[in-house]
């Protein structure tokens, strides 16, 4: 033994490294696991009752004496003590603590124990990476429906930990395990593989474990378009703006301003605003632009513009007692939509006209109709308004409506009958007046050419001629009676008026008559004039 310490013979040390090779192809050695940082307790053997002088060797290339139970012999480090005169304990293991040691006791005869001591260490710093991936104000991750996602985890762990990943949905499934770093993907996120994905990192030999959950939701912009409208809620004169971008998941934002200007009106996700009549102008423009997580950055709009109504109606209408009447109203222009209310203007001022048997009212689409049933002049002629409002504004039209009483109209045909029939016999006149050929060639036409009609033509003025000078002739036959017999006949047959008659249509008879009254005419003067010449 050499001061200071004892060292083992060189044979005693091969023999020692013989018999544990023996008792290593045995397998009769004893294993026990430690971790870093933590204590360990090697036992050299399962012996009971007394026990000799134990030394322990750590044996790796070569034996290396680290304690014995003989107090002159120090420990190798402060770390390693004997435990009830026999066992190893060691503190503040560290990796390289790990190996094979050997424990010899000397009672009556010599033993021999060996022990294998594992370390382990981990898993620490389990790190779980999820790839393609946002991530919210609260920490959860989210990926776009239909986009690829790959999954990895690993841990810092002796010896490499078994990595298993779960994913826990309705049901707990795992989705594989591998010895070193777990990696996966998928190609094709769904709205089913949204839910929790959970990385499970274990330390095989020490059965310690690590666990890392991490939630990853699924998301997807709207499939439709973006939709907005203007509308009044029911029993208000308030404006509603509704917009919808439906099919998404989450719920986009919907932002709507005041154009051109791009007034903020509000924000929200519903994307209902409901203004009041002080914020609205015939024409105004509203913008609604609706915005989601995995959507177009820029977000999509749409916009509505307001209207006061305009009104279309006859302004006059007319019923008979007894009878129906319909007016016909149509609103155009109006958004949102216009109600449209009847009311009487005179009679019953501002008041609804109210659906009943004797007043029906009718709406189709813009086109609204008041027929009032069994007129009456007394409660029903007068004004009657139409009246279309909406949110924006009150449009209104007057129509006069006159109750009379019914019309004869059998008598009414009769004096048109009547009228008629007077004013061509006044035409017939007229006609025969001016046209007396003409009324000839027309009765000629109705009459056949054999038959005897004699037509008289009398110049008027030549009568007239010719009764002076017979008055004038009288007055000198008077006289001339006096005197003698014989010039009076003279004179009574030299005034013969000659009169030509056509007989039977002959119209070129007729020409020559009328030249033959003519010259009658003329002799007849001649004659006059030589009997008034003295003899």
């Amino acid at each position: 033994m050499a001061a200071g310490g004892w060292a083992p013979e060189p044979r005693v040390l091969l023999y020692l490294g013989a018999l544990l090779a023996h008792w290593v192809a045995a397998g009769l050695e004893d294993v026990v696991i430690g971790e870093v940082h933590e204590n360990a307790t090697l036992h050299c053997g399962n012996v009971s009752g007394p026990r000799g002088m134990v030394t322990w060797y750590r044996n790796d290339s070569e034996p290396v004496l680290l304690l014995s139970s003989n107090s002159s012999l120090p420990p190798a480090e402060p770390r390693f003590s004997l435990v009830n005169g026999s066992s190893l304990h060691i503190e503040a293991l560290s990796l390289q603590d790990e190996g094979n040691y050997t424990c010899q006791e000397i009672l009556t005869v010599t033993r021999w124990f060996r022990v294998w001591l594992r370390m382990a260490s981990g898993p620490y710093q389990l790190e779980v990476n999820i790839s393609s991936t946002g991530i919210l104000p609260n920490g959860t991750l989210y990926a776009a429906k239909g986009s690829q996602v790959d999954f990895s985890c690993n841990s810092t762990s002796w010896p490499p930990p078994m990595v298993e990943w779960w994913f826990q949905s309705s049901t707990y499934e795992p989705l594989g395990n591998n010895l070193t770093v777990n990696c996966f993907a998928l190609l094709q996120m769904s709205q089913n593989l949204q839910g929790n994905y959970s990385c499970l990192a274990m330390n095989m030999l020490s059965g310690r474990h690590r666990k890392v959950t991490t939630e990853l939701l699924v998301y997807s912009p709207p499939p439709s378009a973006l939709q907005c409208w203007a509308e009044m809620p029911s029993g208000s004169f308030l404006l509603q703006l509704t917009c919808r971008w439906d099919g998404g998941y989450p719920d986009p934002d919907f932002l709507w301003t005041e154009e051109p200007g791009g007034v903020i009106v509000g924000k929200s996700k519903l994307g209902v605003e409901v203004l009041n009549q002080s914020q609205l102008s015939d024409g105004k423009k509203f913008k609604c632009v609706g915005s989601h997580i995995v959507g177009p950055k820029s977000g999509v709009s749409c916009v509505v513009q307001i209207r006061r109504p305009s009104l279309l109606s006859e302004p006059m209408k007319t019923c008979f007692v007894g009878g129906n009447v319909t007016f016909t109203c149509q609103v155009s222009g109006a958004y949102p939509s216009a109600r449209i209310l009847w009311l009487r203007n005179l009679t019953q001022p501002e008041v609804v006209i109210q659906p009943s048997s004797h007043y029906v009212i009718a709406q189709n689409g813009l086109t609204s109709t008041l027929t009032i049933h069994n007129c009456s002049q007394d409660l029903d002629e007068g004004y009657y308004v139409c009246r279309a409002e909406n949110s924006v504004g009150v449009r209104e039209v007057d129509i006069w409506l006159s109750v009379k009483e019914p019309l004869n109209i059998g008598g009414i045909v009769g004096t048109i009958v009547s009228l008629l029939l007077l004013g061509l016999v006044i035409v017939l006149g007229l006609m025969l007046y001016y046209s007396p050929v003409f009324c000839w060639k027309v009765g000629n036409t109705f009459r056949r050419q054999d038959m005897g009609d004699v037509m008289v033509l009398v110049d008027s003025e030549e009568e007239e001629e010719e009764e002076e000078e017979e008055h004038a002739a009288v007055e000198e036959e008077e006289e001339a009676n006096e005197t003698e017999e014989l010039p009076k006949e003279r004179h009574k047959h030299g005034h013969v008026h000659r009169v030509t008659a056509l007989v039977n249509g002959d119209l070129e008879r007729m020409g020559n008559g009328l030249q033959d009254l003519q010259d009658d005419s003329t002799e007849q003067q001649s004659d006059i004039t030589e009997e008034d010449r003295p003899v």
